[in-house]
């Protein structure tokens, strides 16, 4: 088989990276990849950006293209699956219709109230009909969130109700572009966040190992909202009684309240979760595609052939279908680039790659490039230093060895990823 990955990131590099394990796959292509995608034994990258179905879908049909993966949502919202399916090609990932529930949060919330499915009380607001009076009669803190894609960065936690005000009406003037045209406004829930991710093959849906993401760029969860810090694989607050509750409160409903509404969702889907202190599983947000950086700790500890396990969603047979994982946690941190989330500095050498890949774990890459026979960062997001450990403690120090042995001018990490499973696990 001959796989095709669209995306250029960390994401990308890990569902490249794995599904290169399979013995049926002879190559992957990434487009438009990344430096790591390029170092990879098997593994090339193609020059065709990931919103680009134009020249993807000429490029996997001359190319002779077994089956492509999606990484990134763009290309989803747009269309690309209808796109490949009316081609007759193979592509693994949600149509546009099933991508609304990502690349709308307005639609994402009017789907979870009107399928009774657990989330924050909310409104709707475009610039015309904004009532900053309305705010200020909600109870602090708030979240305000641009409808569109913004790249995990459009969500305002705001302490008061002028820096609510604020980023709305900055989200109005155009902060995130069209995704601002409307913005809604939500209910701060207190617990736990969870990343729960399953592959669904329209009716059936085959859960992945549990995650947890940490959003906030500083130590704590302090500081803006980025794409994502680090992440790690299982996460405790997901009891085998949650996992049921989601299952049962959150995706089957979801799956079969879009089979209500005429649409077939196959793909991967991505319920971020705040679980209350009473165990419901609250939805923050849906996402139509694997998450990032949670991929890349997932994936390591997947055993399974992942090949295997997007065929059987393709063809309708997940149902029964086993999926073996690694018992070891996995833990991932992200190293960033200067100034990211904002104005993100690009071109930095990065060093200590070749003495990193001596230590156990892996450094994906997500926002490099390859000029002159060095690495250099080209994004927000560079790298993800990844290790599996026999524990929480163990995988968390490994993953941060892999830190230790990389350096690029500027670079920002967090140094308390996994903290919370290390309190559970009453390491420190």
């Amino acid at each position: 088989m001959r796989v095709l990955v669209v995306g250029g990131g960390g994401r990308e590099h890990a569902l490249a990276w794995k599904l290169r394990q399979s013995p049926r796959v002879t190559a992957v292509v990434v487009a438009p990849g990344n430096a790591g995608t390029a170092l990879e034994p098997g593994i090339e990258n193609v020059a065709i950006a990931a919103d680009d179905i134009d020249g993807l879908l000429a490029f996997a049909t001359s190319a002779g293209i077994d089956l492509t993966v999606i990484g990134p949502e763009g290309p989803l919202v747009k269309g690309i699956v209808d796109r490949f399916s009316a081609a007759g090609l193979r592509c693994f990932g949600p149509g546009a219709a099933a991508a609304r529930l990502e690349g709308s949060k307005a639609y994402a919330k009017e789907f979870l109230t009107t399928n009774g499915i657990p989330t924050a009380a909310y409104a709707l607001f475009t610039a015309t009909s904004f009532d900053a009076d309305w705010v200020r009669r909600q109870r602090l803190p708030l979240v305000v969130k641009a409808d569109g894609l913004a790249a995990g960065k459009g969500v305002v936690i705001a302490a008061t109700h002028a820096e609510a005000i604020a980023a709305a009406e900055a989200m109005f003037a155009g902060t995130f572009g069209a995704a601002g045209r409307e913005v809604v406004i939500e209910e701060f829930l207190s617990g736990e966040e969870a990343s729960f991710i399953a592959i669904v093959d329209g009716l059936d849906i085959l859960p992945l190992a549990t995650s947890q993401d940490h959003k906030r760029l500083a130590d704590g969860d302090r500081g803006p909202n980025t794409g994502g810090m680090g992440a790690y694989s299982p996460a405790p607050v997901v009891t085998p009684a949650i996992h049921e509750r989601v299952m049962a409160e959150v995706m089957r409903p979801t799956v079969h309240a879009l089979q209500a509404r005429g649409i077939h969702y196959r793909g991967f889907l991505y319920a971020g979760l705040m679980i209350a202190a009473d165990g419901t599983p609250n939805v923050l947000e849906f996402n139509c595609r694997f998450g990032d950086p949670e991929t890349q700790p997932v994936l390591m500890r997947l055993e399974s052939d992942l090949v295997e396990l997007l065929e059987a969603a393709l063809s309708g047979r997940l149902q029964g279908t086993p999926c073996r994982w690694d018992p070891r946690p996995a833990v991932g941190v992200v190293l960033a680039a200067h100034g990211y989330p904002e104005t993100v500095r690009t071109g930095d050498p990065i060093h200590g790659l070749a003495t990193a890949a001596a230590l156990p774990g892996k450094v994906f890459h997500a926002g490099t490039r390859q000029s002159d026979g060095q690495t250099l960062t080209s994004g927000g997001r560079v790298l993800c230093a990844t290790a599996l450990g026999d524990g929480i403690a163990a995988a968390r120090d490994r993953a941060y060895a892999l830190v230790a042995a990389v350096d690029f001018a500027g670079c920002q990490f967090r140094r308390d990823i996994a903290y919370r499973a290390l309190a559970r696990a009453g390491t420190g």
